[in-house]
């Protein structure tokens, strides 16, 4: 099974887990990754998310994410057909970089992809049809995983 994770996700360890949901992502993205690393999973990471991730400004912070991006398996460079279908999906008012993390995630032919921004995930829903990757929270992803 294939996993795209957005940089929100990958964030999402380091943040303050005070309140419960922010405690049941990151178990949740946790969980995930070390499912990567046993190969449960495949981890698909992207030249999106290492650009994404040089732009945290904390970085003690950015090089923990970045420690956690480079378990992945695939690696995908953004190519001309990429930047067409991200250009496709930001015509439904996805910003540049969400539809470009689609749009990679498309092309790898992802199982789902997982964040935990409600905006996004809330634009995703109402614009299923049109996408070609299911974008999935890491918990209720990760529930429905379990229990098949």
């Amino acid at each position: 099974m294939k996993i795209y994770l957005d940089v929100c996700c990958l964030n999402r360890p380091f943040d303050d887990h005070q309140q419960d949901r922010v405690r049941l992502e990151s178990e949740a993205v946790l969980t995930i990754l070390t499912r990567c690393q046993a190969k449960t999973y495949t981890l698909l990471n992207s030249e999106v998310i290492d650009v994404e991730i040089s732009k945290i400004p904390d970085n003690d912070r950015q090089e923990k994410v970045r420690l956690l991006s480079s378990i992945s398996q695939n690696y995908l460079v953004v190519n001309e057909k990429i930047e067409r279908r991200a250009s496709e999906i930001q015509e439904l008012s996805f910003r540049p970089y969400d539809a470009l993390h689609i749009a990679c995630a498309e092309m790898a032919r992802a199982d789902a992809f997982l964040t935990t921004d409600d905006r996004l995930l809330h634009k995703a829903a109402n614009r299923k049809h049109f996408l070609k990757v299911r974008l999935e929270n890491p918990v209720k992803w990760l529930m429905e995983d379990i229990g098949r």
